[in-house]
């Protein structure tokens, strides 16, 4: 479900920024896990402070409020995520192996950034700020073409049969994504061995 409640007033800033190393990425860090954990509307702006080891004012130095580092997460996800596929899909031999590097790299990444993915997935639908989200859209939108544009490839060159593209990437990127409702780090296999697994049951499908 999508972030929903009140957002807390942005407070008058003062002073210099505390000096925090890495500020920006820690404090989304430790919002990811918190949300993921906790959820948007049970996580507040004081546990997030303690957590960073700062006050909550240093927080607002960072951010005006707490829907803003929501909406920061999932854009820093979404563009870690497009970079991660990108250099692993650079070279490859051909369609099939593109679609299987696409399909691994996407899960190790949801994997390595589990708390960072669990809050773009659950809160993609409710970003706020027309910037960011307008953001979001493209890089999302960047990461699906490229899919497509990887079955588009194996169909012209005869690797894949003739399928609907978009209905083929979709279902592709649903396997991926919603991996999220079941699976979890360090409990047995890695996310890009049931990648893998989806990947052999797309081009082999069930039939013996």
């Amino acid at each position: 479900m999508a972030a929903s409640g009140s957002i807390e007033a942005k407070p008058k800033r003062q002073g210099r920024p505390p000096t925090i190393a890495n500020a920006r990425d820690r404090i989304l860090d430790d919002a990811a896990r918190l949300f993921a954990r906790d959820g948007y509307d049970g996580t507040s702006l004081g546990e997030l402070a303690a957590s960073v080891g700062v006050t909550k004012a240093a927080i607002y130095h960072y951010f005006p409020n707490k829907q803003e580092i929501y909406e920061a997460i999932i854009v820093r996800t979404l563009e870690g995520l497009r970079r991660h596929v990108s250099q692993a899909t650079a070279a490859t031999s051909g369609p099939e192996e593109a679609l299987a590097r696409f399909m691994t790299a996407h899960a190790d990444f949801f994997e390595d950034h589990y708390d960072g993915f669990l809050t773009m997935l659950v809160g993609y639908g409710g970003m706020e700020n027309v910037v960011m989200l307008a953001e979001a859209q493209k890089l999302r939108d960047e990461h699906e073409r490229a899919l497509r544009r990887v079955i588009a490839e194996g169909i012209a060159q005869g690797a894949f049969r003739q399928v609907d593209i978009d209905t083929t990437s979709r279902a592709v990127l649903s396997m991926l994504n919603w991996m999220v409702r079941w699976f979890k780090p360090g409990k047995g296999r890695r996310a890009a061995a049931f990648a893998q697994d989806y990947y052999d049951l797309m081009l082999g499908g069930l039939r013996g």
